[in-house]
């Protein structure tokens, strides 16, 4: 279901236009959503009611990185919308930071619902990159913008990060502990 939500725009340009002019495009735009919602609902359930299969077994001590990597990746998630400067020097920010958040989790969890998950999602990112490449054709570099927001970003990141560490935690998950059993 994400996967088609997403790809809808790129690989059936008809019906998303369909769509815009029959409904609207504020009201396509919030059905996509709704779609998106209730795909990240089932994502999160069925992820959750997994049994838990091992493929492979984490290094030891890998959590570290994968802690370090999730702060460029939420950086990364907010780069586009808040038109710093590195909003001109980056193609795909939202893409990347999804990417990196996927890979940094696949380095902590080696069991088949994590591959599932984290992998599909993580390859989901390539393939829209190259979608949106190859039918918007070369990047035209947006000018630079303020770098006082890209500043602002970086606070809002650790914030975000200190949420969703707490979300993990909440969850009975310590995204601290280094090395995984």
């Amino acid at each position: 279901i994400w996967w088609l939500a997403h790809l809808t725009k790129r690989l059936a340009p008809n019906l998303r236009r369909d769509m815009d002019t029959a409904l609207g495009v504020k009201v396509s735009k919030a059905i996509m959503g709704v779609i998106l919602i209730v795909a990240v609902t089932l994502i999160v359930k069925g992820f959750r009611q997994a049994d838990i299969i091992p493929l492979y077994k984490p290094m030891a001590e890998i959590g570290y990185l994968n802690n370090l990597l999730m702060l460029p990746a939420i950086y990364l998630l907010g780069v586009g919308p808040s038109g710093g400067r590195l909003s001109a020097k980056i193609r795909h920010p939202m893409l990347w930071g999804t990417f990196i958040w996927a890979v940094a989790h696949l380095l902590v969890n080696g069991d088949l619902a994590s591959v599932v998950m984290f992998g599909s999602l993580g390859l989901w990112t390539l393939v829209q990159m190259r979608l949106i490449n190859q039918h918007e054709g070369p990047w035209e570099v947006p000018m630079p913008g303020d770098p006082l927001k890209d500043y602002k970003l970086a606070l809002v990141t650790l914030f975000l990060y200190v949420v969703i560490t707490g979300i993990h935690w909440l969850a009975n998950y310590n995204p601290f502990l280094g090395t995984y059993p």
